[in-house]
């Protein structure tokens, strides 16, 4: 996973970004796995005079996420609940399906913003094409900005071809799938007055299947799609259905 802070002046704002963190013990459940996994995200915030509630971004890869995806967004959502993060900004995220060496039920990563001035600041962003992830019991925000001296930051979450009342759409058709999810990311991107050639800075697609990989190049050719060059990574989506998932960053003025 790639955790990357935004340039910010340092008396505006801490940052602190994580990534490949394990459970402490690989040897217990999934679900005791994840807890102990959130619970060390937390020891690392707090050692840096931080807590959950200045996470804006999360990643999660899941060993054979299908098989128990509804756990893993259980134990979130008691941890969320608990720390009273839903007063305040639920992270953006992303959460695939990929084994580890280290036998781990679950690997996590985050990047996490304490403001010094109120020059900075952070605000969630809803996607004008989808509906909360929560409406399906999965605790994150479609975006968050982070508002900085030096620009506004937009990430983007895992988004995948999920239509406003959460179904997935388009099943069986990896092109048409691609061509939703790009709407989606579109329409979230110009409602920040952003857009794709101008302001996208990182990305990463998603495939059960790596020979997909060829179609999203093939969308990107067909739509005048330049920025940067976007890594396609073999992980399972969280739904069986879903064939193709990417994840974006953008800045802007």
């Amino acid at each position: 996973m790639t955790v990357r802070p935004p340039p910010c002046p340092e008396p505006d704002a801490q940052f602190l970004a994580l990534a490949d963190i394990l459970p402490p013990d690989v040897t217990r459940s999934r679900v005791e796995q994840t807890r102990e996994l959130f619970l060390r995200m937390e020891a690392a915030l707090q050692r840096e005079g931080m807590t959950f509630a200045h996470v804006v971004r999360t990643w999660f890869h899941l060993d054979s996420i299908l098989d128990w995806y509804g756990e893993f967004n259980a134990v979130r959502s008691a941890f969320f609940r608990e720390r009273d993060l839903y007063r305040g900004v639920v992270p953006a995220s992303t959460g695939v399906g990929m084994p580890n060496p280290a036998g781990a039920a679950i690997v996590g990563g985050l990047l996490a913003m304490k403001p010094r001035s109120d020059r900075v600041g952070v605000t969630v962003q809803p996607s004008p094409l989808q509906g909360s992830a929560r409406d399906y019991r999965s605790d994150f925000s479609r975006a968050v900005e982070v508002r900085t001296p030096a620009g506004r930051h937009l990430y983007i979450s895992g988004t995948a071809s999920i239509d406003q009342q959460g179904n997935s759409v388009f099943l069986d058709d990896v092109d048409a799938q691609i061509h939703w999810t790009m709407t989606v990311v579109h329409a979230l991107l110009e409602s920040r007055s952003l857009s794709w050639n101008r302001n996208v800075t990182h990305a990463i697609a998603y495939f059960p299947d790596l020979k997909d990989a060829s179609r999203f190049a093939a969308y990107c050719q067909a739509n005048g799609l330049a920025g940067p060059q976007v890594p396609a990574v073999q992980a399972t989506i969280c739904r069986s259905d879903l064939l193709f998932e990417i994840e974006v960053d953008a800045t802007g003025k």
